[in-house]
């Protein structure tokens, strides 16, 4: 199971540091060709941020989207994720599942890196920079992969999660691999 913008990158924010961004973008290819190599079958997980706000959103923060209103949304988004992911689990003789591939530093699908920082607000008459210096790359998960793994407990489904990220390659490679630990 892969986040949304692993297979769609159209949903993700527009985003402007360029060597962050191809650095990201090489290692999400070299992932793809690993997986087709493999002969590994994806199942893409909803996008919470592009269901409530579009693809012309701002940025946001992990903190904006720890509310029950987005955590409510999220779970009504993974729930046939779970079914679905049931059903594969009880036929163990026809699917191996390896795991869960967040998208670490998304404020939504970060496993092991989340984006927080004290964003809100209305822009006009504000010292906007001070705000932005707040937001930094941070250790927990999203808000949408903490629900995710909160419902995978409640059913009793054990699965290796991790996190696409460009600095640390190595974490995505294992779990395709199947040599993630829950």
């Amino acid at each position: 199971m892969v986040s949304h913008c692993l297979l769609n990158t159209a949903a993700k924010v527009k985003r402007f540091k360029e060597k962050a961004v191809a650095d990201e973008e090489a290692l999400r290819r070299d992932i793809l060709e690993e997986v087709l190599q493999s002969g590994i079958q994806l199942i893409q997980l909803p996008c919470p941020e592009f269901v409530l706000y579009g693809s012309r959103r701002w940025g946001h923060t992990r903190e904006q989207f720890d509310n029950v209103f987005y955590r409510q949304k999220c779970r009504e988004l993974l729930a046939p994720v779970i079914l679905e992911l049931k059903e594969y689990l009880s036929r163990p003789e026809e699917f191996e599942v390896l795991g869960i591939l967040g998208i670490d530093g998304s404020p939504s699908c970060g496993v092991k890196y989340t984006c927080s920082g004290d964003w809100g607000g209305e822009f006009s008459g504000r010292e906007v920079d001070g705000v932005l210096k707040t937001v930094r790359l941070a250790d927990g998960q999203g808000v949408l992969m903490e629900v995710f793994a909160n419902m995978l407990r409640e059913n009793e489904i054990v699965l290796p999660m991790d996190g696409l990220f460009a600095g640390e390659r190595e974490r995505a490679f294992a779990l395709l691999k199947g040599n993630a630990t829950p």
